[in-house]
């Protein structure tokens, strides 16, 4: 049977570290061996805040890499402040009583005059380079996946100029997502931002999403099909990983200014002041970017001496930090916004066999998604004695070599059977 070609259109690709490249880059991985032959466009010299060289080794020597210059803002807003540009290029924003008037500017910049986003400039070049790839390699169904979101505006034009079957992935939402209210959005911006995305939601042919709540959103704004498709996890092979000595607890990936829970931290300087055994077996380990504000809160609690502030690692060292560390934390913000992201790195706690510890909005597709696996425990943020109590609990199991967790209905979120849910809607 010979392979359909599909078009890809993705800005984060190996060597671009961070969560928002695994994606596709495992779809990409499964599709030949669902009668796909993917076809990849990047951008030729982009501007990636994180980098992950060991990604290049997951990519096929056989996959067709088209690639095209991309003019963006960064380098010029460096000029100005390097250290603000690349926080915000990372999405680390400070809140807003700590802004620095650069960081405002630069922000205020961002939100109003790119829309939708810094890369918006490299809408227009790729559609004139795709029209002609498109129409002599007989291609008819493109993919746009965002954010960034101006890729799907390519996505559009491509559409309408070319008529292909255009399906539109949405890693997270648009303009409900938490960092938009932060960008001081004219009256006007908001708009356009919206006009857009009702545009993409209702010319695209099939909507994509990772989370059933923002399928709902979506869903009242337009008629088209919007299908599920979570993140997921990989078989990586990695060798046998100790289990830390320490009481450890780790949280993989960056953690935000507004993703700071103080409930946490409380906790666990109580439990250290009333626990000798505890303070003494005690370790947190942050493995990715970490605010200041949050390392505030961290020293307001008096716990600094007990932080391992490892910093970015790459994607297989993050793997050997979630299989050794006791248990894995997941922290989002405690907001009405967030309750449909699911960070990719739950799907990789998932199968690590160590206990979840989430915090985060009643209702989130992310505490379902704990409870349907039985891999952890979830709370709100004014669950204080519930907290306590499980840590205390995982404590006492750990003193009794018996900390481990007991997963179930794994399989669906495999990142094969989740491209296997992806080549039916091709």
């Amino acid at each position: 049977m010979a392979k359909r070609k599909v078009l890809i259109i993705t800005y984060y690709w190996p060597p671009a570290g961070g969560p928002g490249v695994q994606r596709w880059l495992k779809f990409v991985k499964y599709l030949p061996e669902f009668h796909v032959e993917p076809i990849v466009y990047i951008p030729e010299n982009p501007n990636y805040p994180l980098v992950d060289e060991s990604l290049i080794n997951e990519v096929s020597e056989d996959l067709t890499i088209l690639k095209h210059p991309i003019k963006e803002p960064y380098k010029l807003a460096g000029l100005f402040s390097k250290k603000a540009s690349k926080t915000i290029s990372k999405g680390i924003i400070s809140e807003k009583n700590k802004q620095s008037f650069i960081e405002r500017v630069m922000l205020y910049i961002r939100g109003n005059f790119f829309i939708p986003d810094a890369r918006k400039n490299w809408v227009k070049p790729s559609v004139d380079y795709l029209s002609n790839y498109i129409s002599e390699n007989n291609i008819s169904t493109v993919i746009t996946t965002g954010p960034p979101h101006s890729l799907h505006l390519i996505g559009l034009q491509l559409k309408e100029k070319l008529g292909v079957k255009w399906l539109a992935d949405f890693r997270d939402p648009w303009t409900t997502i938490g960092y938009h209210k932060q960008l001081k959005l004219t009256k006007s911006a908001q708009q356009k931002h919206k006009t857009l995305e009702k545009k993409v939601l209702n010319a695209a042919d099939q909507i994509i999403v990772t989370s059933s709540v923002t399928k709902k959103e979506f869903k009242n704004h337009t008629t088209k099909p919007v299908e599920v498709i979570t993140n997921g996890y990989d078989y990586e092979s990695i060798g046998k990983v100790e289990l830390d000595t320490v009481f450890s607890m780790a949280h993989i990936g960056s953690l935000l200014s507004k993703r700071n829970p103080k409930v946490l931290w409380q906790v666990l300087s109580d439990l250290i002041k009333t626990n000798d055994g505890f303070a003494k077996d005690f370790q947190l380990n942050f493995v990715g970017a970490v605010s200041e504000d949050v390392l505030r809160s961290i020293e307001n609690n008096h716990l600094s001496d007990y932080i391992n502030n490892v910093g970015y690692v790459s994607h297989n060292e993050s793997i050997k930090f979630q299989k050794r560390s006791q248990v894995l934390l997941l922290i989002e913000i405690d907001s009405e916004d967030t309750k449909s992201i699911i960070p990719g790195k739950l799907f990789e706690y998932m199968v690590s066999n160590r206990p979840i510890l989430a915090l985060g909005p009643n209702g989130s597709d992310v505490e379902k998604i704990i409870k349907e696996t039985n891999t952890g425990n979830y709370f709100y943020y004014d669950d204080y004695e519930s907290l306590k109590t499980t840590i205390l609990t995982h404590y006492k199991a750990y003193k009794n070599n018996a900390l481990q967790s007991h997963a179930i209905s794994l399989q669906k979120y495999s990142r094969k059977s989740l491209t296997a849910s992806l080549s039916k809607l091709l």
